[in-house]
């Protein structure tokens, strides 16, 4: 399968934008699977998830709840999954995610850190070598 790629540029907080995205996927009855693989930042995005907003949540569970993922819209995982539920593939590493070939859609999120740029640039660069075509979202003002 040949993912739908689409990159977020100019985001002021990636968590946040990453938030608004899986709200997104689940009104949009979408599985959603959030490659994360450091520790902390997957905490913080779980908090998150269930106080981004102040009217609603998003339903979300880590890859280690078993009981949880079937039911649950939004999985959090620090390591590469596939599975047919997940159409959806939310990056927020900074290389590109292994098996990422197996999900219709994978969505990039770029920060403003410069650091983060870079990393992010070389994604792209990476995914439009393989022959991907690439939507792109500036979310700067």
């Amino acid at each position: 399968m040949t993912p739908r790629i689409i990159f977020y540029s100019g985001s002021r907080d990636k968590l946040l934008t990453a938030c608004r995205l899986c709200a997104k996927a689940v009104r949009q009855n979408m599985g959603m699977l959030v490659y994360v693989p450091d520790a902390r930042v997957r905490d913080e995005l779980d908090k998150l998830l269930w106080t981004f907003s102040s009217t609603s949540f998003v339903a979300h569970c880590d890859i280690r709840d078993e009981d949880l993922v079937a039911m649950t819209p939004v999985v959090l995982t620090d390591k590469m999954v596939t599975d047919t539920k997940f159409t959806a593939l939310l990056n927020l590493h900074q290389h590109c995610p292994p098996e990422y070939e197996g999900f219709e859609r994978l969505i990039e999120i770029a920060g403003e850190v410069d650091q983060d740029k870079q990393a992010a640039r070389e994604r792209y660069r990476f995914y439009k070598e393989a022959g991907h075509e690439i939507q792109h979202y500036d979310l700067t003002d």
